[in-house]
């Protein structure tokens, strides 16, 4: 459901420069805070402030495609409106309900193309629209983002375009970024204390937007251009040999992805920055069966319980196995990763698992399974697989290994979506690029990869404090992610070892519960096995009440790399808190003035008294509070800290 209402305000004023022929347009946010500035000459150059603070100075942006009707960027057509709306998500991820204000500026140029820009309280956003009804290509965009001296940056450098975007974020001055330093989006930067973060949303029949530095102390947009030719190798892997000269191919009028610059004057303002999902193309059609829920997963430890009276590994002991422990706790979903069968021929299954039976066993329990498939098979059997997936009574699939995000293969992920929701089947793309307000327009996709999260930790100990508590301020901003979090083995930092059968995390056990409250995704993973959830019946008590989805979120405390605490409020109408810690022992003083009216038990979850030593250590208590109450909190190196509140 959306309500809007639509305001013309006619032309904007028109501002002469002196000297040459240059037009200017002002535009700004609906609480006149954030401001852009507009000027039209050679190019397109835009300027950004909040309050009268500078963000982003001059900066280039333009589009040409070989249809071009007229050269140069002569104005023919200009207008302002205001809008104000709310949006009722099908999937509710920060919240059930999202404001959708902001001032608009469109203006039409004599070449065919036209140029939208929004401002709304939180950030600005701009696209290009193609009027041509002809075939033509897009041969170029250019978009700059140059800031005063002394802009840092968060940045997940990247080695080529051919990545599954899983990337530490490198701390640079900006003015260190070089042409030769690509990144994938988004990008955080810090201009004299406010944030602004860099991303898109609207990614449909074109490629995603990646930045290098520009050699004159800002960024400039780059992408991937068409494939020219390819080459499968393996299984899974599709490399592009060779690019064609232009960017897509494109047939007929069509709007192109939103640029996004959220602008946060604290850090935890973040937290709440919807704009990817209100810059998402509208949905159409019924998506009231989409169903969140949490996922037991398998491929985290090889499948490697213990404890039973069967061979564990991939076979339907194992997995009914996973199906009652699911069914016991209340997790909707257990998920068969790879392993189930041929990666080539997605119907054949290997010789112990007969999917189709422990669909029904599941079933039977109340549980439902998801099945993962590797892209290159689901793209040659897109139609029989996934029909044959909807009679098993499966109800989603985890594709892997796309790796990029070309116009070809971005179309590939919108083939998917249509015709899993044709089926009704759910989505969590893997291998894959971030999210791009594609819940939005496609709800069955729930979730995705593009983050380096624990699957990584089997490997090495790269998943640390410092990296969690930084991803709820730049990758989780985009959209959903698929961390898979969960892990019952935790570790100090001099106490890591990569154990693929039986992995560890860093940092303490209420660490890795806080996630389940921090981190967005509406299938949210359990990452570790059944036999170690077994033994920790208080930890399970918490992870079987938090939920996937939320009806609001309250930041409560932030800053990037270091901190964050939240509140957020459950569908039951439960609320829980959440807090991570980097390397730093931290104490935090929580404000609940965020609670209705009434008293409240707050069940909690807190580092035990050793868990500096051993990260496993935690303790339980139970608060009586209520909207007036400050709450201490204290966490330890790599800490973590979660309470659910039941209003008395």
């Amino acid at each position: 459901m959306q309500f809007t209402r639509a305001i013309l305000i006619g032309s904007l004023v028109l501002l002469s420069a002196a000297g040459f022929a240059q037009k200017k347009y002002v535009l700004t946010s609906p609480d006149k805070s954030i401001k852009v500035e507009l000027s039209v000459a050679d190019s397109i150059y835009y300027q950004l402030s909040q309050n009268g603070k500078p963000l982003a100075a001059s900066s280039a942006i333009s589009f040409k495609t070989d249809a071009d009707s007229a050269s140069g960027w002569k104005v023919t057509k200009t207008a302002q409106t205001k809008h104000q709306g709310n949006l009722s998500p099908v999937v509710w991820q920060k919240s059930k309900t999202v404001a959708d204000n902001y001032s608009q500026l469109h203006l039409d140029f004599s070449n065919g193309v036209s140029l939208e820009w929004r401002a709304y309280n939180n950030g600005v956003a701009w696209h290009w629209i193609n009027n041509s009804k002809k075939v033509y290509k897009v041969l170029d965009e250019q978009a700059a983002l140059n800031f005063a001296d002394g802009a840092k940056a968060w940045y997940p450098e990247e080695d080529g375009f051919y990545s599954h975007n899983e990337r530490k974020y490198k701390n640079y001055a900006v003015s260190q970024i070089t042409p030769q330093k690509l990144a994938s989006l988004p990008v955080l930067f810090d201009v004299s204390g406010t944030k602004v973060l860099l991303t898109e949303a609207g990614l449909f029949n074109y490629a995603g937007m990646w930045v290098r530095g520009n050699g004159k102390g800002g960024l400039r947009a780059v992408f991937p251009h068409y494939p020219k030719e390819k080459k499968i190798e393996g299984d899974r892997d599709e490399k592009v040999v060779s690019r064609e000269s232009f960017i897509a191919q494109v047939n007929g009028a069509q709007e192109f992805p939103w640029r996004i610059l959220m602008v946060a004057k604290a850090d935890q303002d973040i937290l709440t920055n919807q704009l990817p999902y209100l810059l998402g193309r509208p949905s159409t059609g019924d998506y009231s069966w989409v169903k969140p829920g949490k996922v037991q997963w398998d491929w985290w430890h090889y499948n490697n319980i213990y404890g039973v009276d069967f061979k564990a590994g991939i076979n339907n002991n194992t997995y009914k196995y996973y199906i009652d422990f699911a069914s016991k706790y209340g997790i909707e979903y257990v998920l068969l990763d790879e392993g189930w069968c041929d990666t080539r021929d997605l119907m054949k299954q290997v010789k112990d698992i007969n999917v189709e039976e422990l669909s029904k066993y599941a079933q039977s329990k109340g549980v439902n399974l998801l099945l993962w498939t590797s892209w290159v098979v689901l793209d040659k059997q897109l139609d029989m697989a996934l029909d044959t997936f909807a009679r098993w009574g499966i109800k989603g699939i985890k594709v892997d290994f796309m790796q990029r995000d070309d116009q070809d293969m971005v179309n590939y992920y919108e083939r998917v979506a249509q015709a899993a929701a044709k089926r009704k089947l759910l989505v969590d793309f893997h291998g894959a690029y971030k999210p791009t307000g594609w819940s939005r327009t496609y709800p069955n996709v729930m979730t995705s990869e593009g983050v380096m999260g624990n699957e990584n930790t089997k490997f090495a100990a790269g998943i640390d404090p410092p990296h969690t508590a930084t991803l709820p301020f730049i990758r989780m901003a985009a959209g959903p992610m698929d961390f898979t979090p969960g892990g019952m083995i935790n570790v100090q930092k001099n106490d890591f070892a990569a154990v693929p059968s039986e992995p560890m995390t860093l940092g303490t056990r209420c660490n890795q519960m806080a996630m389940y409250v921090i981190y967005e995704s509406p299938l949210q993973m359990l990452c570790d096995i059944p036999t170690h959830y077994y033994r920790e019946p208080e930890c399970m008590e918490f992870l079987k009440a938090v939920p996937t989805v939320w009806q609001q979120t309250v930041p409560l405390a932030g800053a990037v790399g270091q901190y964050v605490a939240m509140a957020r409020q459950a569908p039951n109408n439960d609320w829980y808190i959440g807090s991570m810690t980097d390397w730093s022992a931290r104490e935090l003083n929580l404000d609940l003035s965020f609670l209705g009216d009434g008293n409240y038990t707050m069940q909690v979850w807190k580092d035990g008294a050793n868990a500096d030593k051993n990260a496993k250590d935690f303790k339980m208590e139970t608060l009586e509070v209520n909207k007036n109450s400050k709450v201490k909190i204290n966490m330890t190196t790599g800490g973590g800290y979660v309470a659910i509140l039941h209003k008395k």
